[in-house]
Formats: structure tokens, C-alpha cells, sequence
């Protein structure tokens, strides 16, 4: 297995969990999207997102573009997470985004560069 496939599985697996946590409204997610101001009614939107961007850097693996929308999608999406904590000001979340973030913008690098 080529490190490229190893951090891409690992990315779409640690962004996976993240969208079943939410779609299953577990605590340690949706009390702090509370906290943030983030409307309930957005939270299947967003969980299929990220459903829907692990998946694609699966698919990835496959289709290189694929891999790539879906990275350049979830760095978005994790970008604008980071800006909706700051805009809460819960200053000492900001990293969470952004250890979501990374992995997935190193699996869209990777998997253009395969």
C-alpha cells in the first residue's frame, strides 16, 4: 500500500466518523454546534457534506479530479468551521477544524500528484 492510498483512507475514515457523529447528533458534536449559533436545520446538510467528501477522496484513489474537488470541498468546508468558531468566539476550538483540514488538503495534494 503506497503512502499516498494510506493517507487518503485515513483521511476519508477520520472525515467519515466526523459526518456519522453528526448525522447521529452524538454530544461531544452538536452541543458544540450549538454553542457556535449553527442552525439544527443545516446539520444533515452538513454531515452529508462531509459524508459525501470522504467518499469522494475514496473515489479519489480511482478518479484523481474526483479526489481533488472533494479535497478542495472539504477544505472549505473545514476553513468556514474554523471561521464560524472564531465568529463564536471559542477561540480554543479553532484547532479541531483544522486537524480535519489538513489531512484532507495532503490527501487532494497527494492523490493530484499520483
Amino acid at each position: 500500500m503506497s503512502i499516498t492510498m494510506t493517507i487518503v483512507i485515513i483521511a476519508a475514515a477520520w472525515i467519515g466518523f466526523s459526518a456519522v457523529s453528526l448525522l447521529a447528533h452524538k454530544p461531544f458534536v452538536v452541543d458544540n454546534l450549538d454553542d457556535y449559533g449553527v442552525p439544527r436545520s443545516w446539520w444533515p446538510w452538513l454531515g452529508t457534506a462531509k459524508a459525501l467528501g470522504a467518499v469522494g477522496l475514496l473515489v479519489g484513489l480511482a478518479v484523481p479530479a474526483v479526489g481533488v474537488a472533494a479535497s478542495v470541498g472539504l477544505v472549505a468546508y473545514f476553513a468556514g468551521a474554523a471561521v464560524t468558531i472564531v465568529r463564536a468566539r471559542a477561540y480554543g476550538h479553532i484547532p479541531f477544524p483544522l486537524l480535519y483540514l489538513a489531512p484532507a488538503l495532503a490527501a487532494g495534494v497527494l492523490v493530484a500528484g499520483a
